[in-house]
């Protein structure tokens, strides 16, 4: 007889919990992120749900501790009739500890909380050869050769593909935090070109906006004013504020 699937747990997450918050509706918490597309029914044609979730926490100034999870879930009744949950076919967790500001990965555990298969998680423990790395340019590539195909699980593969560019945006927070400590408004020092340089080298050809000699990095170099983002001129609208004064005084 084949063994039922074992779930690992990670220490002090319960396993139901996933199945609790299901009874509340398998989409409803990602509906303002992923809202259905028109001419479908969101409840009556709805197939499958995919979510990523990884949250990034300083535990010091040299230290970063990341928690990634991918989460697979199938609507109610579609794989078992009659069944008035959604059922989660894949939940894997992957824990990261990572170093400022090298970003060298010094400590690393992937489980697995739902797999479809008993010999699933027996791959689980090569996941640990993550130490060592560093999460800058190269380290898609990097994981793919180590952990694609059979090398690895493929939604774990995927979940670490999704982990470092949230590494990444983490250490923009740990420069606002480490400037404000300081007395700073939090913004960038861009008062000397090497200070320029540095503002912006790890963007630098990362996307068509950070291209190298490009409207938005040169102007940044030159010297020019900052382009304030997006997202601040909208918030600070809404909150009745004046988002020229962002990188000023944090009005």
């Amino acid at each position: 007889m084949t063994p039922a699937p074992v779930a690992v747990r990670l220490p002090g997450r319960p396993l139901t919990r996933s199945a609790a918050y299901a009874r509340r509706g398998m989409h409803e918490f990602f509906d303002d992120i992923v809202p259905p597309p028109e001419g479908v029914d969101a409840d009556a044609d709805l197939l499958h749900e995919r979510a990523y979730v990884v949250r990034v926490y300083r535990k010091s100034d040299q230290c970063l501790v990341v928690r990634g999870a991918v989460r697979d879930q199938k609507p109610p009744g579609l794989y078992i009739v009659g069944d008035p949950e959604p059922l989660t076919v894949h939940h894997m967790i992957i824990d990261l500890e990572v170093a400022l500001p090298s970003l060298e990965i010094t400590a690393a555990r992937a489980v697995m909380e739902a797999h479809p298969y008993p010999t699933c998680p027996q791959i689980m423990g090569h996941y640990s050869n993550l130490v060592g790395l560093s999460i800058a340019r190269g380290f898609t590539h990097k994981v793919r050769e180590l952990f694609g195909g059979p090398r690895g699980c493929t939604h774990t593969t995927a979940l670490l593909q999704a982990m470092g560019p949230a590494v990444v945006q983490s250490t923009w927070s740990m420069r606002v935090l480490a400037m404000r400590q300081a007395g700073g408004t939090g913004g960038p020092d861009l008062s000397t070109v090497e200070a320029r340089q540095r503002a912006i080298g790890a963007n630098l050809n990362s996307c068509h906006v950070w291209e190298e000699g490009g409207e938005h990095s040169q102007n940044i170099l030159d010297g020019g004013p900052p382009v304030v983002p997006v997202w601040v001129h909208r918030r600070f609208g809404e909150l009745g504020r004046d988002p020229n004064t962002w990188r000023n005084n944090d009005a």
